[in-house]
């Protein structure tokens, strides 16, 4: 072939993957400017909004150009046995307003999350978070993507740090405080049980976090289940959590968060749970009992709302009940309480955390560096495992 066609051939060749490369470059561009304005603005969605096909919301998608490279890594939030959230921003973006615009970015290693059987869990996560995204009061997936070795998901960042913190900084909240962020998780768990059949089975304070205005997110959907009318057998959750029928493994449903619910209000109001011991076997037998002892000074529309929720019973347990999550929201211990313009985040919430920035992390504790020794991903495994992580 003579060397002027060979040269022209190549030119083209050339000319075809600048234009392919142009057309990734831009279609990254175009993904991370919807990111930077959905973080913007961060208005929720109506119920119906959230419902529809994640590939069509505004968030929750999953995104196929996207790469670790379109991100600055800032600081790590938090570490878990298979996975780092990090602070992170838009990289290198020509708009200088983005560097406001900060993202939590879970980072999940493939080979991890098989060595350690969390497939299933990593999968279940990211389509619960996936169908809730824009729900006012769920951290929010704005995308997940992945690479070869590595699963991402991208959240909104919440720098207040966990609720758990500022309780037991207070000690105990207040009866208003107490209400409204019970109130917010109510609306969190009808949205769950009564428009995805999903039971989140690990309600706690270290699960919730509070955000930039005061309201609540609630994080970590890694045991969080589609189970619609049906029951599951899973033993997950902390013990202090954990209602009855987990414990007797009868088999359970969304009731679980209903019982786990009424542990956390008692957990608001007096600082600690009602049912501990230092042996979890003495708690399990105290929660199967089901004697809750409230303090003498508790209200009497409190200590109702806890019985009620903190029923051994599954078929009379509030929020179980005929009526579902509406016969929470009618008990007299909410009569305060706006529905409609909580969902719309009308109010500021109680605790309003002091930040200098929107990247300020000072309610995050401080993490070693990652292992420099990484198990590789092999090719055996990449044709075993690939086609499960096919959702991110």
């Amino acid at each position: 072939m003579a060397p002027a066609v060979v040269q022209n051939i190549a030119s083209r060749f050339h000319r075809m993957s600048q234009s392919a490369g142009d057309k990734d470059y831009s279609a990254r561009e175009e993904e991370k400017q919807k990111l930077a304005d959905w973080e913007a603005n961060k208005q929720p969605l109506e119920p119906e909004e959230i419902h529809v096909d994640p590939q069509k919301k505004p968030v929750g998608h999953s995104s196929k150009v996207l790469r670790k490279e379109d991100f600055e890594l800032i600081k790590t939030l938090g570490t878990g046995t298979f996975a780092r959230v990090w602070l992170t921003k838009l990289a290198n973006r020509r708009n200088r307003d983005n560097d406001k615009k900060v993202f939590a970015l879970k980072i999940l290693r493939k080979v991890d999350v098989i060595r350690l059987k969390q497939v299933e869990h990593v999968r279940n996560e990211r389509n619960v978070l996936a169908a809730v995204a824009g729900h006012p009061f769920i951290t929010t997936m704005v995308a997940s993507f992945q690479d070869t070795e590595t699963l991402y998901m991208l959240l909104d960042y919440c720098p207040g740090g966990e609720v758990f913190s500022y309780l037991r900084r207070a000690r105990r909240f207040n009866e208003p405080t107490s209400q409204f962020y019970a109130a917010e998780i109510v609306l969190i768990l009808e949205f769950l049980h009564e428009q995805e059949g999903v039971a989140y089975r690990d309600l706690k304070p270290e699960n919730i976090l509070i955000d930039a205005e005061g309201h609540l997110k609630l994080v970590d959907f890694g045991f969080a289940k589609k189970i619609d009318n049906r029951e599951t057998y899973t033993l997950c959750g902390t013990p202090e959590y954990l209602a009855p029928e987990v414990i007797r493994n009868t088999g359970h449903g969304t009731a679980v968060d209903w019982w786990a619910f009424g542990i956390l209000i008692y957990e608001f109001l007096v600082g600690q749970p009602p049912f501990w011991d230092q042996n979890p076997m003495k708690i399990y037998e105290q929660i199967v009992e089901g004697k809750v002892r409230y303090p003498s000074a508790m209200s009497k529309d409190a200590r109702d709302i806890i019985g009620g929720l903190c029923t051994v019973d599954v078929t009379k347990r509030l929020g179980n009940v005929k009526g579902g999550a509406s016969t929470v929201k009618k008990h007299p211990w909410f009569k305060n309480i706006n529905w409609d313009e909580l969902y719309h985040r009308k109010m500021q919430g109680p605790i309003v955390p002091h930040l200098k920035a929107p990247d300020d992390t000072r309610n995050f504790d401080e993490y070693d560096a990652e292992p420099q020794q990484k198990e590789p991903y092999t090719k055996e495994m990449q044709e075993k495992y690939d086609r499960m992580f096919a959702d991110f």
